[in-house]
């Protein structure tokens, strides 16, 4: 059962109030790059990202929003750390939210600049506090960094913009360590119906931080804690995209997508089910089927271990099997087994 938060609207997207999870990510392209950022978000877009950060440093940043935003589809956060007058001319660029973290913006009067700009257009503003950026008070208050500390701080911050008359908020609290994570988010979504955006910062690189997003992800999402979601990767973003994507697939939280399922390899393996698996994985990118394929090493088990999958195919000795719906369809060369699923991939696209 999904926690009941507050509507938020992002350009033409909706986070909160029950609608769908969705996926994020951050260009990390420099921004006044006009050229290079498009081309990222355009990637990310036919990836599936559903919404995007840029970072804005400088007043040429926040100046080419403007430029950037005429070019792509989806809505586009500014990422503001320390001057707010970059936050004030990202929202005269045009951008859909501003994300900021009022503790490193300065005095009270330039965060009340920063939301009186937000206001007049009924921007949504991100409070995001990091387990790095934990104030030293409240360190010391409870003796290190703590979730119970992130969550003070974040809800302090809502506080500020609170007593500025303004509630069009989203909040983020991340940390590297995950169940730290974990238990912030379980605190926080006690404490406030404002919708929250998920992830576990510094993750690392694209195994290591799949491996722990999934971990924290996964647990707080199955909680029914979370309205949208970024898998933190040092990589290419649109890996991020492709885990995001996966992680809300196996949790039930998001359909569409072909499902690839394939067996680990045994010594009965005697096909190169590794490379086939890995063809099979790129070859439904290109398809927006709800459905399962399975790829299987052997003859011996393949019918029956991809009785669950909508079509499978199953290697043996220089040959193999297509399979569908556990029933084997007919028996090909090895050659022709990723041809056959192609061919069966096609018709189901037509068909749908």
């Amino acid at each position: 059962m999904r926690k009941k938060t507050r509507l938020v609207q992002i350009g033409d997207k909706k986070i909160g109030a029950g609608n769908p999870i969705l996926i994020q990510s951050m260009c990390n392209t420099k921004t006044e790059d006009v050229g290079a950022t498009v081309d990222q978000i355009l990637r990310l877009e036919d990836a599936g990202c559903d919404i995007i950060r840029v970072a804005v440093p400088t007043s040429e940043a926040a100046m080419a929003i403007a430029q950037i935003k005429k070019q792509i589809h989806i809505p586009l956060v500014a990422d503001i750390h320390f001057d707010y007058r970059l936050a004030l001319e990202a929202i005269k660029s045009g951008c859909d939210k501003i994300r900021i973290n009022p503790g490193n913006i300065g005095s009270s009067e330039r965060i009340k600049a920063v939301v009186d700009a937000c206001k007049e257009r009924n921007l949504p503003i991100r409070v995001g506090v990091n387990s790095g950026s934990l104030e030293k008070n409240l360190i010391e208050k409870y003796r290190g960094v703590t979730a119970e500390g992130i969550v003070e701080s974040a809800l302090d911050k809502v506080k500020i913009i609170e007593d500025m008359d303004y509630n069009n908020l989203v909040i983020s609290i991340k940390s590297s360590d995950v169940m730290m994570c974990v238990k912030a988010h379980e605190l926080i979504s006690e404490r406030t119906d404002y919708p929250l955006h998920v992830g576990i910062t510094e993750s690392g690189t694209v195994k290591r931080g799949m491996i722990k997003s999934s971990l924290g992800l996964g647990i707080i999402l199955y909680q029914g804690i979370g309205d949208t979601i970024r898998v933190s990767l040092t990589g290419d973003p649109v890996e991020e995209i492709f885990a995001g994507k996966l992680i809300l697939n196996n949790l039930g939280l998001r359909k569409g997508g072909i499902e690839v399922v394939s067996c680990p390899t045994c010594g009965r393996t005697n096909i190169d089910l590794i490379g086939l698996a890995g063809k099979v994985e790129k070859l439904v990118e290109n398809y927006d089927l709800n459905i399962k394929v399975a790829v299987m090493g052997c003859v011996v088990n393949g019918p029956g271990e991809a009785k669950e999958a909508d079509i499978g195919i199953a290697g043996g000795i220089g040959e193999g099997l297509l399979i569908k719906k556990g029933r084997v369809v007919k028996k090909l060369p090895e050659d022709e087994l990723l041809p056959a699923l192609k061919e069966e991939l096609d018709m189901l696209s037509k068909e749908a």
